[in-house]
C-alpha cells in the first residue's frame, strides 16, 4: 500500500511539474511576442523620424 501511495504521489508531482513547465513556456512566449511588438513599433518610429530628417 505504501508503494502505491508513493507511486501516486510521484505521478501527481510529475503532472504538476509538467503543468508548471507548460505555464512557464506560455509566459515566455507571451513576453517574447510583447517585446517583439515593442521592437517593431520602435523600429517604425525610428524609420519615420529618419525620413522626417532627410
Amino acid at each position: 500500500m505504501n508503494l502505491m501511495d508513493q507511486d501516486l504521489a510521484r505521478a501527481h508531482m510529475s503532472r504538476r511539474m509538467a503543468e508548471a513547465d507548460a505555464a512557464a513556456r506560455a509566459r515566455r512566449l507571451i513576453s517574447a511576442r510583447r517585446w517583439n511588438r515593442r521592437a517593431e513599433r520602435a523600429s517604425q518610429r525610428a524609420a519615420r523620424a529618419n525620413s522626417a530628417v532627410w
